[in-house]
């Protein structure tokens, strides 16, 4: 039996992921705010610290899988907290867990917001580690009425670190393929504010097209972060999957970079 820990376990992508890798037999270390196995705050550091104790002890000192998926779409501070420096502290703070896997593998939660404008000011604080200059970034932003650039700066940045270190000897040097998942419109509770009248839903299609069978449930990406973690993937490393039922190509059209 494999041990895997999903971060954001408790509702949308991470829930979906929890119980489906349970149902394939695998035993879910899941963490969130609540209902979960451990119960931190990835805004904080002490909640990342408090991760990677719980899961250490939990797990007995070895993991097979992490999929770090907790996030936020707020127009706050707490968004590039939780979705790039959480992400990160996750990764890295759970990393020597994975070692004593025979087959070990990473996934993370990005975005296709990584694709639609963003603050480069942002993106490069969050890059450099700098989380003091990053959370005062965001405050600068909402107080400029540009809130909205936060979600996909966060998004954007954590694909970038995940581009860095993915072929580095610590990952792929050491057996560990880390990858990640851009979804498009996901229905979960993080989006049903975005979706919740017809002129909502119309709107968010026009800046989010998504030609092939539109919005999609969390077990849809749930499926492609299983696979990502599973056995079967030996060699894909570094790779940002857009699992967007077509806004990337729509977007970027025939561009491959």
């Amino acid at each position: 039996m494999r041990t895997v820990v999903v971060t954001g376990s408790a509702s949308g992508i991470g829930h979906a992921t929890k119980e489906l890798l349970e149902q394939r037999g695998d035993r879910v270390i899941g963490v969130d705010l609540h209902d979960a196995e451990v119960t931190v705050d990835l805004t904080t550091p002490e909640g990342r610290t408090d991760l990677v104790e719980r899961v250490r002890e939990l797990s007995g000192g070895t993991i097979d899988a992490v999929i770090a998926n907790a996030g936020l779409a707020h127009e706050s501070p707490a968004t590039i907290a939780v979705n790039f420096f959480g992400a990160v502290a996750t990764l890295e703070g759970l990393r020597p867990l994975l070692l004593g896997s025979a087959a070990p593998h990473a996934s993370l939660t990005s975005s296709m917001a990584s694709l639609m404008p963003n603050d480069s000011e942002l993106v490069e604080l969050a890059l450099s580690g700098d989380e003091a200059g990053a959370l005062r970034r965001c405050g600068e932003l909402i107080e400029a009425g540009q809130g909205a650039l936060i979600y996909g700066s966060s998004k954007n940045a954590l694909s970038r670190w995940m581009r860095r270190v993915a072929a580095t000897p610590e990952w792929a040097g050491a057996g560990i393929p880390l990858n990640g998942v851009g979804p498009g419109i996901v229905v979960t509770p993080m989006t049903q504010d975005m979706i919740a009248t017809e002129e909502a839903r119309a709107a968010l299609s026009e800046q989010v097209p998504m030609p092939l069978h539109g919005f999609m449930g969390p077990e849809v990406v749930a499926r492609l972060h299983a696979w990502l973690i599973s056995d079967e993937n030996t060699h894909v490393c570094g790779q940002i999957v857009f699992i967007d039922g077509g806004s990337d190509v729509v977007i970027r059209g025939d561009s491959t970079w």
